[in-house]
């Protein structure tokens, strides 16, 4: 698996298109064979994503898997275990990519270019919780927010407003670093913008319903265990369950101490979202009201 993900990284280094292109297939090809059936060998998924990154082979594919279900796979373990370290954590590498790709300006394949990374990080925030700690800096907060300016199509601005989800749930801190980076009044210009696209404010509206939510803190484990990584000691999410099956080996193969979840940090309350909200809306109660009534996304998200 390192030598396919040397290859991407090699490619979504490249300034030249094609390559980037190319770099983000091998990257999704890697990912949707972690995420189909073992009803495939790894030895077959890997030479499949070797020789046909992303693409469909035209035959049936198998049907994919809930996470729950490819923990104790030894790719999706395997492929975990990378992510772990700085070296082979493809989240950071996307980051990056966007970075250069937002430097060469809006054009057609460009655009192309980023609703790919960005479905891709969307994908890996969720196969892989930890990666989303990379947003609690301002630098990589700011990658999304900059793709919040009206110079974007609506493709590029919808598709930023579910990664941003992706990368807010489950993690304070991240959430307090859109908010010091005026996160609040980039997401409510947009939203009163008369060029914003209808699909766009749907999206924005979804959102602030989503970011005044009650926000549910990371839960501290009350006795550390040596058989259970941090991650599944700390995070309220039912995705913890999903890696029971990887946890006692995350642990023994962990010289080092895991680092802090993303969703390690401070919680604010409903009603001071509020009022930060309010500063840029002004219909922030009725949407509060219409939220304690309706109860969307199933209850409290963090």
């Amino acid at each position: 698996m390192e030598n396919l993900l040397s290859l991407a990284f090699d490619n979504l280094s490249s300034y030249d298109g094609p390559k980037i292109r190319k770099g983000l297939r091998q990257v999704e090809g890697l990912l949707a064979n972690i995420c189909l059936s073992r009803s495939q060998s790894k030895d077959r998924r890997m030479s499949s994503v070797a020789k046909d990154p992303g693409l469909n082979t035209g035959g049936e594919s198998p049907p994919p898997q809930m996470l729950a279900e490819i923990t104790d796979d030894p790719a999706f373990y395997e492929f975990f275990k990378l992510q772990e370290g700085f070296e082979w954590n493809v989240a950071m590498r996307l980051v990056g990519t966007l970075d250069r790709l937002l430097a060469r300006g809006a054009d057609g394949s460009n655009d192309l270019l980023i609703l790919s990374a960005l479905d891709l990080l969307q994908g890996l925030m969720l196969l892989h919780p930890p990666s989303k700690a990379l947003f609690s800096r301002e630098m990589y907060m700011n990658l999304l927010l900059d793709l919040l300016e009206p110079d974007f199509c609506p493709a590029i601005q919808s598709t930023t407003i579910v990664t941003l989800v992706t990368a807010l749930i489950d993690a304070p801190r991240n959430t307090r670093a859109f908010e010091s980076l005026d996160g609040l009044l980039t997401v409510t210009s947009l939203f009163r913008s008369r060029g914003t696209s209808r699909d766009v404010k749907l999206k924005l509206v979804e959102f602030l319903y989503f970011y005044l939510m009650p926000e549910t803190p990371s839960i501290p484990s009350a006795q550390a265990r040596a058989d259970v990584p941090g991650l599944l000691q700390r995070s309220p999410s039912k995705l913890a369950k999903a890696f029971a099956g990887v946890a006692r080996g995350l642990a023994d193969g962990a010289s080092n101490p895991r680092p802090r979840s993303a969703g390690d940090g401070e919680t604010r309350t409903q009603e001071e979202k509020q009022a930060l909200l309010g500063r840029h809306l002004s219909s922030v109660q009725e949407l509060v009201e219409d939220l304690r009534q309706n109860t969307p996304f199933g209850g409290a998200v963090g």
